[in-house]
């Protein structure tokens, strides 16, 4: 669409997309909120922890890549969705059933196959409805205010004052509603988004097939990969540890502990307006250098401060500004750097390649690590992995319009 204001129904997809990624992340999140409920009764360690973390992860991997290039292929977005919502709902159900380690790693399996197209689907869907000028913001907004405001704010208040009065079980439960409510919304007001080429540096939207290892060969691709790895390494590491750091080595209670985590998602909200926006002013590169180094705030923050409580949450809130950064490097720079029809699959690939090896090694390994040198150790591999994205955001080569549009016009003149 090149209208300068958003239509009506942009406006509707927007927030029902928003809406529901923020549902995602309420279920995703729910096993981490709830693991010092769950671990006394089925008597779980920090390995069995990350690993169960990492499960999800390896499916969400798997299905980002393959679910979101058969999108493409069929062209159809809505019915995956759909599908999508009604499974991982159902799984939440499942996960409240269980009564061992092994069903639990089932459910949450079964979890993330269902989640991991959602995002690639929804961002292709992003893409093809709003201006070339506001697709940073747009694609930032959709992939990180609801699933921050609800996943990460809304959700530990929640599922932990749930599991506080009722039990783990019932905060389970209580989180499959809305993605069956999601699931109801998309189908009546969802549509099909209209076939149009989208701008990229790749130019031409012509040429051959493109396979995996065609798409790994574009230095863009690497690195957004080897970037989405070390900062979803970062983010997961953060929800599967901190809540157990703040109650089991900082001695918080539970209540306390909620509200900080809660923190995240306030940040995560603010910053999803703030810095997709300045990516579309000042270009992706500057601002993914910047941001993903900041994260490194959160995990020096919970290991060292030991003064105000209200402090520890500012510099906390502070640090998560990074997660502001992910939609640019798993969704902007992808969609701006190979032709238009692989925009599921492209987004699909590096999210899938950053989950399977930063979502699902990365809490076994740190939690392998926590048990035997304790909590903080998990703390030290998130604050590295900041570190290494920050650096390899350095070899970005940009894709924002702005910027390549400029860049254009000097060659031009010259």
């Amino acid at each position: 669409m090149n209208d300068a204001k958003p239509s009506g129904y942009q406006t509707r997809m927007m927030v029902l997309l928003t809406l529901s990624f923020g549902f995602v992340f309420l279920d995703r999140n729910a096993f981490s909120y709830l693991a010092p409920f769950i671990a006394p009764e089925l008597q779980l360690n920090n390995t069995q922890i990350g690993m169960i973390t990492s499960a999800l992860s390896f499916t969400w991997a798997l299905s980002a890549y393959f679910i979101g290039r058969l999108s493409d292929a069929t062209g159809k977005r809505k019915p995956f969705l759909l599908l999508a919502f009604v499974v991982f709902s159902l799984s939440s159900v499942f996960s409240g059933f269980a009564s061992s380690v092994a069903m639990l790693m089932v459910a949450r399996l079964v979890m993330g196959f269902a989640e991991g197209p959602i995002l690639p689907i929804s961002q292709s869907l992003v893409v093809l409805e709003t201006t070339e000028a506001k697709r940073g913001n747009a694609m930032g907004i959709m992939q990180n205010f609801g699933s921050n405001f609800i996943g990460s704010f809304v959700a530990p208040l929640l599922l932990v004052a749930i599991a506080t009065a009722w039990s783990w079980r019932a905060a389970f439960f209580v989180a499959a509603v809305p993605g069956l409510i999601i699931a109801v919304l998309m189908a009546k007001y969802l549509r099909e988004p209209p076939k149009r080429e989208v701008s990229t540096v790749a130019g031409s939207q012509d040429g051959p097939d493109l396979g995996i290892l065609d798409m790994l060969r574009n230095r863009n691709i690497a690195l957004s990969v080897l970037i989405c790895v070390a900062m979803v390494a970062w983010m997961v590491l953060g929800w599967a540890f901190l809540p157990l750091y703040y109650t089991s080595v900082r001695h918080m209670p539970a209540s306390e502990m909620s509200w900080q985590i809660s923190v995240l998602g306030i940040s995560a909200a603010a910053f999803a307006f703030v810095v997709p926006r300045l990516s579309d002013m000042y270009g992706r590169k500057p601002i993914l250098v910047i941001f993903c180094l900041v994260g490194v705030l959160v995990p020096l923050a919970a290991y060292f401060w030991q003064g105000s409580p209200y402090i520890l949450a500012l510099l906390v809130f502070l640090g998560w500004s990074a997660s502001g950064a992910m939609p640019i490097f798993m969704g902007t720079i992808p969609s701006e750097t190979l032709p238009s029809r692989y925009l599921a699959t492209s987004l699909g690939l590096v999210v899938g390649l950053g989950e399977i090896i930063g979502g699902v090694l990365s809490p076994t390994l740190a939690g392998k690590a926590a048990d035997l040198y304790g909590l903080q150790a998990a703390l030290l591999i998130m604050g590295g992995c900041a570190v290494v994205a920050s650096l390899l955001s350095l070899l970005i080569k940009e894709t924002a319009p702005i910027k390549v549009g400029r860049t254009a016009q000097a060659s031009a003149a010259a």
